[in-house]
């Protein structure tokens, strides 16, 4: 790549087209998702009750934790009470 000036890569920056309004919400979202999705794995390996809880109802645990349960959100859930 050419040696670009902080200048020029800013001028090249501005001639993008601004994120679609997804991207950036998604974005806001996803560190408190991963937050959220800690804490129920970590509860989830403390108490086999709230391990059994939370894998009957993914969404309801999700937005127990105050995230909006999407589908990639779950599998990660999912995955991580997996790996318990």
């Amino acid at each position: 790549m050419a040696d670009l000036s902080e200048e020029r890569l800013g001028e090249l920056i501005a001639l993008l087209a601004p994120p679609p309004e997804g991207w950036i919400e998604a974005a806001t979202e996803l560190p408190r998702a991963r937050s959220a999705i800690d804490q129920l794995i970590g509860l989830a390996n403390r108490d086999q009750q709230a391990r059994e809880a939370i894998l009957a109802d993914l969404e309801q645990a999700l937005r127990g934790a105050g995230v909006e349960p999407r589908p990639q959100l779950m599998d990660r859930l999912r995955l991580g009470l997996a790996e318990l």
